[in-house]
């Protein structure tokens, strides 16, 4: 009878931990992106000079954005060697808690005229903070899902854990739209802090369902072999080193929704009439599509041949991030929202993909922290970077021309750095999921197949 009640469990471990990712990945990341849309609107209001150019402050509120995106290497370092020393379980319960600790800090925090200087430093650092968090969390919730996942299903369950980050930037976005029927000086002075400490509540919820999990049965024969790594990072530093800067670019074009959201808010907002209602409705629209299309892109990976599911998925994209700027600059409500979610549907079907191949690029005692530093530092060159980017560009040319070159340089460094990641590691899904590999030797003397 405790046999059967056994294997009965053991089949219910890959949907539990599938869901365990799920709801943790979406606090983690509506605490991340309720960030973003405050910098677009009250930020550098709340927390600069009211001095300030509002274009400059707006650019400087973008800078404390960055400072989380600098924080995530460090983030999956630290997370990634515990989570590949100790196990996956107990590094996201950790993640979990400091993320909540720092949302609720930032919710908190005095304004510059109650503070001065003292309010865009306690910002940027309690940013760094929630930048530590997630850096950690990503590369954990996707093992977990796909570490638990029956055979040949690494990629579909991975998938799960990168399906947090629609419904935390759907749930962020929808607090902030229903804000939104406040007068501006009140949404200003208090409004804005609503969704920051809402997030304790939902924490509250995510580590309830956290320390319901079990380990991977892959690191759980890792720790049990004692082959656990004294120093992750350098053995995967010597080891697969151009892998790192490989699978590093990989996630390059993921990064285009924040120009589609925090840049484009602020954009439409300040400079072409939209309401800020308006335009977080049109942006709410845009993260229904994600959420619906965004599992197909681990589908099709799973069931076709991967580069070609590949070239599918990321070639429109060349075409509908202009496509999406032209729309937005006519002023057309209906025009606006056709475009982004339209725009929205290649890079949201690549990510829905990517994290069950980046899983796979690794060996299991080295799998957080390879993971988990390759996609933080494109997090940190290209993610934190973009708004910054996006707005200097704007400031400085007066149009919206060389954004939209931008977003297509990004679909095509994640083109080309994928199809060379896939000809270098083994074939996905051809053990059963979480079981360890070698990539080939070493990833810098692997040639294409």
């Amino acid at each position: 009878m405790q046999h059967v009640q056994t294997q009965a469990d053991d089949k219910k471990k890959p949907m539990r931990a599938a869901i365990a990712a799920f709801v943790g990945t979406t606090i983690e990341w509506y605490d991340f992106y309720i960030y973003g849309l405050a910098a677009a609107l009250v930020f550098g209001k709340v927390f600069f000079p009211a001095t300030l150019d509002p274009g400059v402050a707006t650019l400087l509120s973008f800078v404390t954005l960055w400072a989380g995106f600098i924080a995530r290497p460090l983030g999956g370092v630290i997370f990634g060697h515990f989570g590949d020393r100790i196990g996956r379980k107990t590094t996201l319960v950790i993640t979990l808690m400091l993320m909540g600790l720092s949302t609720l800090g930032i919710g908190l925090l005095p304004s510059y005229q109650s503070i001065g200087v003292l309010a865009p430093i306690g910002l940027v650092l309690l940013r760094i903070v929630q930048g530590i968090a997630v850096g950690g969390e990503w590369g954990g919730a996707v093992l977990i899902a796909s570490e638990n996942a029956p055979k040949n299903k690494g990629i579909l369950y991975a998938a799960f854990a990168q399906q947090g980050s629609p419904a935390g930037n759907l749930l962020a976005t929808l607090v902030f739209f229903l804000l939104g029927r406040m007068p501006m000086p009140e949404f200003v002075q208090w409004g804005w802090r609503i969704p920051f400490l809402l997030s304790a509540v939902l924490v509250l919820v995510g580590l309830f369902i956290r320390l319901q999990l079990s380990e991977s049965k892959a690191m759980q024969q890792v720790m049990a072999e004692k082959k656990v790594e004294r120093l992750p990072l350098l053995s995967v530093l010597r080891q697969h080193g151009m892998l790192v800067w490989m699978t590093m670019l990989v996630p390059t074009v993921i990064h285009v929704t924040y120009l589609k959201t925090t840049f484009a808010l602020s954009w439409a907002t300040s400079e072409l009439g939209y309401g800020r209602e308006t335009f977080l409705q049109i942006i709410l629209w845009a993260l229904v599509v994600q959420f619906v299309v965004q599992p197909f892109g681990a589908v099709l990976v799973s069931r076709m041949d991967k580069a070609k599911a590949i070239l599918w998925i990321l070639l429109p994209e060349f075409l509908l991030m202009p496509l999406m700027f032209w729309a937005i600059s006519t002023g057309s409500y209906w025009l606006a929202v056709t475009a982004m979610c339209l725009a929205t549907i290649p890079h949201s079907m690549f990510y829905g993909a990517i994290g069950g191949l980046l899983a796979q690029a690794f060996p299991v005692q080295l799998r957080y922290t390879g993971m988990s530093f390759s996609y933080q530092l494109c997090s940190l060159l290209i993610g934190g970077g973009t708004p910054v980017l996006a707005q200097w560009l704007l400031n400085v040319t007066g149009g919206i021309s060389w954004v939209a070159v931008i977003s297509g340089c990004y679909a095509l460094v994640s083109l080309f750095s994928t199809l060379w990641l896939l000809k270098r590691i083994p074939e996905p899904d051809a053990q059963p999921a979480g079981v360890a590999h070698t990539p080939l030797a070493a990833a810098t003397t692997a040639q294409p197949r």
